[in-house]
């Protein structure tokens, strides 16, 4: 999961909801059970301790975690700006502190977008999934010790390997410890790979879409941003990465950690390509990962990153059902609040296996019938009744539009068929014609206020974004889009389509905001990286234009660990075979591997490691440094609602 950069803190403009808004809003309070409150009592029960501070400090004095940032959703009647179904999540999601689950697990909850699960053994701590970043983690663990015996943490364990359940680990343990063999450190097979990959060769992207998908950039506010679906926000601390000591690699295994057995049930493919659930079979207690949530998950996340495979959630679900279900008094997972008492659990896992077996095959029947990914997005909506109407189904974080689409994308692919799609324009050319064949951007303007006034939304949206990227400068065109964005965003229930519309009307009316970090991977990641992935990340950053007609041969030899790797350019493209080296290449360079993540990324790094001589060059030094010279760095601050502007 890739983290969205800091909140702005000023420049934003927004209207009132709109009557169609509005008309929508109570729609839904006519269509769902909102006097059900059997979910506030469970956020609630066994609470131990609310939150000690009001914010989480970093140690330049920034915030890293604020707990008055939603002190704003108090009421019970969502405001006008807000979709009741997702005011209600919110509410859910604010409700923050050390709960006890059941005999010896405790979790801490509204610290970060995740849950921290601490479960006492015989004589030590086992912690489950330290969050996001350290500072968060760490004041996690300090109420957890103000309220329970202070025992030292002998075991953390990484249920998956997104950012969210990890990057806190150095806020629990001390590395030193993890060394010397004091503390274990336990994860699914592929966890490593995985863990550092994800984000790596599309990072500058993902990093920009991950501001709209989680509203990182919007105040947080009835007008901005509300919730994050799997909980509030995203911590702004440090992230931090210690790598397992012990990996689970059979589908079923048994462990025993500080006198407490565990069995770990492997469930690649599913939320994460390397995921685990857990249960406790002394304590009748079934964590389920990110695997089954509050929520309807994504099967394509709108930040961008490779399609899961619902097939294959939806089987491991049932598979966790049939072995756990009918021993499971409590089931709790990494985000949310658990679940009570085995007929409610065995609803809940039949629920969620048929939501992603459903998503799966109604898509394939339609496709099957030649429906394109939009006109089955149309045709389905939502989920079938009875699982529609429960809220934890419902689209707060994934959606059936967004995940039908990725569905059709996993098998099909992005083309729909139809010959007109196979070669259309680009995206601005295209607009600047449409503009033109419909009488001007005036005309198109005029007839786009007409439709707002109706509420017709959507195609006010679709419409007027090509006389925005007609004409980026057209004022009246961006304020128009921006209202019709904004209004989208406030009929939502889904927390990443809300973010995103209002950040996009955002940007549209103040410009692509700068800020001082243009992100990037976390320093404990890039320690991680293999010297094949760095490789493979100088090859995506490599400007082809730079180098065209060129040929160079590389050999890159590690003093430290022996391996040799031979690089090629070629055509405008990098490629390079691991243990393997030429006979006459042009250059020769040797270096250490822990030196490996600063070339390329750091300004100067390069000529600082061979005046140095951590770096050594034999041969023509000037064919590495054309490589070098020729890689391209990226802002994380292209623009999205309006024309990108491409490399020069």
């Amino acid at each position: 999961m890739t983290r969205p950069s800091p909140a702005a803190d000023s420049g934003f403009e927004s209207r009132d909801a709109e009557p169609e808004t509005i008309r929508k809003h109570q729609a839904c309070l006519q269509s769902m059970p909102f006097e059900d409150d059997a979910d506030f009592e469970d956020a609630w029960r066994g609470l131990v301790a609310r939150p000690h501070l009001d914010a989480v400090e970093r140690d330049n004095g920034k915030i890293a975690w604020d707990f008055r940032a939603y002190e704003f959703q108090q009421t019970e009647q969502a405001p006008l700006t807000v979709h009741p179904s997702l005011w209600r999540l919110a509410r859910l999601n604010n409700i923050a502190g050390l709960f006890r689950v059941t005999d010896r697990i405790y979790q801490i909850r509204g610290f970060d977008l995740s849950n921290m699960n601490i479960i006492e053994g015989d004589t030590g701590l086992i912690v489950m999934d330290p969050l996001v970043s350290t500072e968060v983690a760490s004041a996690g663990m300090d109420l957890y010790f103000q309220h329970r015996p202070r025992k030292p943490v002998v075991s953390v364990i990484y249920t998956h390997c997104h950012v969210d359940h990890f990057g806190g680990v150095k806020g629990v343990v001390d590395e030193a410890d993890v060394k010397a063999g004091k503390v274990s450190i336990l994860a699914p097979d592929g966890f490593m790979e995985e863990a550092v990959s994800e984000n790596i060769m599309a990072g500058p992207a993902m990093g920009r879409r991950a501001q709209y998908m989680y509203g990182g950039l919007l105040p947080k506010g009835p007008k901005g941003q509300v919730d994050a679906g799997l909980g509030k926000a995203t911590s702004r601390g440090t992230v931090t990465l210690i790598a397992p000591t012990d990996l689970v690699s059979k589908s079923i295994e048994t462990r025993v950690i500080d006198g407490l057995e565990m069995e770990l049930q492997l469930t690649p493919g599913t939320e994460a390509p390397a995921e685990m659930n857990l249960y406790f079979p002394s304590l009748r207690a079934l964590c389920v990962a990110e695997n089954a949530c509050r929520c309807q998950h994504n099967i394509l996340t709108i930040r961008g990153a490779q399609v899961r495979d619902p097939k294959i959630w939806s089987y491991y679900l049932g598979e966790t059902l049939a072995r756990y279900g009918d021993r499971s008094d409590v089931l709790f997972a990494q985000h949310h609040w658990p679940t009570w008492g085995q007929d409610n659990i065995r609803t809940f896992l039949e629920d969620q296996r048929d939501m992603y077996a459903f998503l799966n095959d109604e898509t394939l029947r339609l496709l099957n019938h030649g429906l394109t990914p939009l006109d089955i997005a149309d045709h389905l909506r939502k989920l079938p009744d009875p699982v529609a109407q429960r809220w934890y189904s419902r689209d707060y974080y994934g959606s059936v539009s967004h995940n039908v689409r990725a569905v059709y994308q996993r098998y099909m692919g992005f083309y729909d068929a139809n010959p007109a799609n196979l070669n259309p324009l680009p995206t601005v050319e295209s607009a600047r014609r449409h503009v033109d064949w419909m009488g001007g951007a005036e005309r198109v303007l005029e007839r786009a206020q007409a439709s707002f006034d109706k509420g017709d939304f959507r195609w006010v949206a679709e419409i007027v974004n090509k006389v925005v990227f007609a004409d980026p400068d057209n004022q009246a065109a961006r304020q128009l889009q921006a209202d019709a964005l904004e209004q989208l965003g406030y009929q939502c229930e889904n927390t990443t389509w809300r973010n995103a519309y209002l950040t996009g009307a955002m940007e549209l009316r103040n410009g692509v905001r700068e800020t001082r970090s243009a992100g990037g991977v976390p320093h404990d990641l890039i320690k991680a990286i293999t010297p094949s992935q760095f490789f493979d990340v100088l090859a995506v950053r490599l400007d082809a234009g730079k180098v065209a007609g060129q040929e160079v041969a590389i050999n890159w030899r590690f003093s430290d660990t022996g391996t040799c790797y031979a690089l090629t350019l070629r055509n405008g493209v990098l490629t390079h075979r691991q243990d393997d080296r030429f006979e006459q290449p042009d250059v020769e360079v040797t270096t250490i591997q822990t030196l490996l993540p600063l070339i390329g990324s750091k300004p100067g790094a390069v000529q600082e490691a061979l005046q140095s001589g951590d770096i050594r060059v034999q041969g023509d030094g000037s064919r590495l440094m054309l490589l070098l010279s020729s890689l391209d760095r990226f802002s994380g601050r292209f623009n999205i609602v309006t024309p990108a502007k491409l490399p020069e």
